[in-house]
């Protein structure tokens, strides 16, 4: 298992999303796992540390595993099939150790909350964690990349639709235009 800590919570542009980043605690891998705006929001008031005129729900599922005698040991990302994470809460309840099935969502939203490790299966990471590129290699990428501020350093694909585009039509359809709107 890899431990991880929640580095970011990010809003997708296209859609109602939300992206959890994990950031590995012992490199510089990290996870995305889309989460839903209401899990984002309770994650983020956790981390923020805002405080909530009454429990939220995860604040309750804490809530209630403690009134039962029990304690959250750490959350479990344990496994990614058909681009849908898994999860398990370890919880302890009177020497006994028990997992409950979870969203990954609702497990980390419980994990913030209980100040409790975050692991991540190793195959799981080795799937689906990312590694940034470094600055460096962006910089040598840029550098290499073509100027296209010249006409000439064009593609050839648009240079020859930019050469095929007939423009006399274009006049004669806008002096068309002006004699009708002199009329």
């Amino acid at each position: 298992m890899v431990e991880v800590t929640v580095d970011s919570i990010r809003v997708s542009l296209m859609s109602t999303h939300r992206v959890v980043i994990l950031k590995d605690v012992d490199s510089e891998r990290y996870l995305p796992i889309w989460i839903g705006p209401c899990e984002a929001d309770a994650i983020t008031v956790e981390l923020q540390e805002v405080e909530v005129a009454r429990p939220l729900t995860h604040d309750v599922l804490k809530n209630v595993i403690v009134a039962l005698g029990g304690k959250v040991l750490r959350v479990e990302i344990s496994d990614l099939r058909n681009e849908i994470f898994f999860a398990n809460l370890i919880v302890e309840v009177r020497g006994k150790v028990i997992e409950i099935d979870s969203r990954s969502s609702d497990a980390l939203a419980l994990a913030v909350r209980a100040k409790v490790p975050i692991l991540v299966n190793d195959d799981v990471m080795s799937r689906a964690a990312i590694v940034p590129e470094s600055e460096v290699e962006n910089a040598e990428e840029d550098e290499r990349a073509p100027d296209v501020s010249d006409a000439d350093d064009l593609p050839s694909a648009f240079s020859n639709f930019v050469d095929s585009l007939d423009f006399k039509d274009l006049d004669s359809d806008k002096k068309k235009d002006d004699d009708e709107e002199d009329e």
